[in-house]
């Protein structure tokens, strides 16, 4: 049972969430034609009458970048004023998760990006942990990536998330937490809806974007702390064979955040993690506003 938050932004106007509802004619409905984001934010554990955001910009960016697959023009410095305006109504008292989302709103039955009007709403809900913190059990799943080619995987196309979804399900029908996705050539690409690395003799490695994964802004937060922590980085493709065998294996993602991975088939993994714990309490201190070297990654809102 979700717990969402009392006020959502919908057709231009914040309004209670049970009053946020579209047709079922909805165009977006029919041709997954939208486009999503999603980002955390969290009550400042030193400061209550505040919350924070972790890397408002990029999300708002990524997000504005999406729309344009599109054919919608929609500003990132608009989808950014939009969500503090909606933080600042909600006044969330606990972690929660924002889920800004743009779409065909027409009620037309065609197929197509032209002469189609759009929208763009926000809403949210109270969100722990999404994985189990302690480690997932995974799968490689039967279902592949699909190609840039085909879908622009440089957004968030929500369309595109039926591969996810038979992913997940058949992870989790067949007794896992999560699947991993292959690409078409056969190499290691994503998680349902997290970006992968492993850990081999020491080096953080992780399939780079021209393996069809999304760009994660999470996975680009990682590597940024990587580096600073001096950490050599490699992004390359990854065999399937490697997870088997790395010393670590994690997902990243803005729900999932840095979740150790320890099992994978019927392949356990060490639980002794140096690599992924240290990068997983670096980035939760930095969400919490506690690393100055990372401020510029924390938007602060007021609350009344």
């Amino acid at each position: 049972m979700h717990n969402f938050l009392p006020i959502a932004y919908f057709q231009n106007q914040f309004v209670p969430f049970e009053n946020a509802t579209v047709s079922i004619a909805t165009h977006a409905l029919h041709y997954g034609t939208g486009a999503f984001g999603g980002l955390r934010g969290i009550p400042d554990p030193q400061n209550p009458n505040q919350a924070l955001l972790f890397r408002l910009d990029r999300h708002c960016k990524r997000l504005s970048n999406s729309a344009r697959f599109l054919h919608f023009d929609l500003p990132a410095d608009k989808i950014q004023s939009v969500i503090v305006d909606f933080v600042r109504k909600n006044q969330p008292k606990s972690s929660f998760y924002i889920r800004p989302f743009v779409y065909t709103s027409d009620l037309g039955i065609a197929p197509r990006l032209h002469k189609i009007e759009k929208d763009f709403f926000v809403y949210g809900l109270e969100l722990g942990d999404y994985l189990s913190p302690e480690g997932v059990s995974c799968r490689i799943s039967s279902w592949y990536r699909q190609e840039d080619r085909s879908l622009p995987l440089r957004g968030k196309i929500s369309g595109a998330y039926i591969t996810s979804s038979l992913a997940k399900t058949e992870a989790v029908e067949s007794g896992f937490d999560e699947a991993i996705l292959m690409n078409a050539h056969g190499k290691v690409s994503e998680a349902s809806g997290m970006n992968i690395f492993i850990v081999r003799q020491g080096q953080l490695i992780t399939p780079g974007y021209e393996q069809d994964i999304l760009e994660g802004i999470t996975r680009d937060s990682v590597l940024t702390i990587a580096r600073d922590l001096g950490i050599p980085v490699v992004e390359r493709s990854i065999d399937k064979s490697e997870l088997f065998i790395a010393d670590e294996v994690f997902l990243s993602g803005t729900a999932a955040k840095v979740t150790p991975v320890r099992r994978i088939e019927n392949y356990e993994l060490s639980n002794v993690r140096p690599i992924t714990e240290k990068l997983r309490d670096k980035l939760t201190a930095i969400t919490e506003n506690r690393d100055s070297a990372y401020k510029d990654w924390v938007y602060v809102i007021p609350l009344d």
